[in-house]
């Protein structure tokens, strides 16, 4: 899987970049506040039409373009898969219906000039993207985490794309019924039907959540033992909302891992969901909403059995994240046969010489990668010798020889 070539148009503080990409290592490097970031982010939202670092698609658009009579931004990519060329494209296109003194964005996604939908880029172009704020993935809220599982496990798998879009129609249906019989109360059995499709999805979903994780774990471990000369050790620890009363032996499995929940049946994963909803209906008539499921998901990161959210290092925690997208980058290959784009922002500036150099003795196994940096002086010689070197400044991108 290569990018060919990548098109902006008032995406960012790009007003129009237009780039070539090599195979091979490309090296990005200029000043702060340059673009660099959001070249790396341009690349990384055609995976799915979606933003690591944005709120909404209003960010994404330039801004003093955004202020202009039929304002748009626009991502164009052509890349290769499989040997077959493919056009991504996206478009946010302004709205003249949208509200007065408000620009409000319609999202237009195309493959290879047919329109589709954000859900049906699944598994079409795979990119895996480390940057600074995903130390938030270690120390933030659960959201955080399973925004990582599920982005990653989409890229591979379509059905799971589809489930969880499918989880979240259901889950705001049965929601609403339930804010409806906190006001008026009425036939509790109107839950039924939401119910049986909220325990067939979270099965698809959790079982899918817990193998993933299963295979990341083995992969990250040794990667994370490398970067840390051995002096640590790399789990990752499941834990799904609704089967919590597992651990008290309703199963009669030793759950305390992921390799354990993903061993779990379906059947069994279902039973339990349905458990868990009848033990948590008074409480979920009460407040309204649904309080148990996969949007309730969380896994921790442990080394040496010690949860990294609390009570990791800002060192310990990058180097952990390191670990997880080297992972994640190994799983998609292994899932889909193709190694996805990697993109490192700024990847090395707080690494030490020992962790810098199995970064990048990693990065050679994948056919593409793009990396960013302010200072050219953290990569050695060799590596810059391989390397594409682009300098990004002001919007202009200027190839550069290393050492100049």
């Amino acid at each position: 899987m290569l990018l060919v070539h990548l098109s902006l148009t008032n995406f960012r503080n790009f007003i129009r970049l237009e780039m070539e990409f090599p195979s091979g290592p490309t090296l990005v490097v200029g000043p702060n506040a340059q673009g660099k970031t959001s070249l790396l982010e341009a690349v990384e939202y055609l995976v799915a039409a979606e933003s690591s670092r944005a709120s909404g698609d209003r960010e994404l658009v330039n801004f003093l373009a955004l202020h202009e009579p039929g304002a748009f931004a626009r991502i164009v990519a052509e890349v290769r898969r499989a040997g077959h060329p493919q056009r991504l494209e996206v478009r946010l296109v302004s709205d003249p219906a949208g509200l007065e003194g408000e620009t409000r964005l319609q999202k237009e996604i195309l493959v290879n000039g047919v329109r589709r939908r954000a859900a049906e880029l699944a598994g079409l172009w795979n990119a895996v993207l480390f940057q600074p704020d995903d130390l938030v993935v270690v120390e933030g809220p659960p959201a955080e985490r399973r925004r990582f599982l599920d982005r990653t496990i989409a890229q591979a798998d379509p059905a799971y794309a589809r489930a969880q879009v499918e989880y979240g129609r259901v889950l705001s249906q049965r929601n609403a019924l339930l804010r409806q019989w906190r006001d008026r109360p009425g036939d509790l059995r109107q839950l039924e039907p939401w119910d049986t499709q909220l325990v067939d999805l979270a099965v698809h979903l959790t079982r899918g959540r817990a193998a993933a994780l299963a295979e990341i774990e083995r992969l990250a471990a040794p990667i994370h033992e490398s970067l840390t000369g051995g002096k640590e050790q790399l789990r990752l620890h499941y834990q799904p909302s609704g089967l919590e009363g597992d651990r008290q032996g309703q199963l009669g499995l030793p759950l305390e891992g992921t390799l354990e929940w993903s061993a779990v049946s379906a059947a069994t994963v279902a039973e339990e969901m349905r458990r868990a909803l009848e033990r948590t209906r008074p409480d979920e008539l009460e407040r309204g909403q649904t309080l148990v499921g996969p949007h309730r998901d969380d896994f921790r990161f442990l080394a040496d059995g010690v949860d990294l959210r609390p009570y990791g290092s800002r060192g310990q925690n990058r180097t952990t994240m390191i670990s997880a997208r080297l992972a994640q980058g190994e799983w998609l290959h292994r899932r889909t046969g193709e190694w996805p784009i990697l993109l490192l922002d700024e990847t090395l500036a707080e690494l030490d010489e020992m962790r810098r150099k199995e970064v990048l003795h990693r990065i050679a196994s994948y056919p593409q990668a793009v990396l960013t940096a302010a200072d050219v002086g953290l990569f050695p010689r060799p590596f810059l010798q391989a390397a594409h070197v682009i300098e990004l400044r002001a919007g202009r991108l200027q190839p550069i020889s290393p050492g100049s």
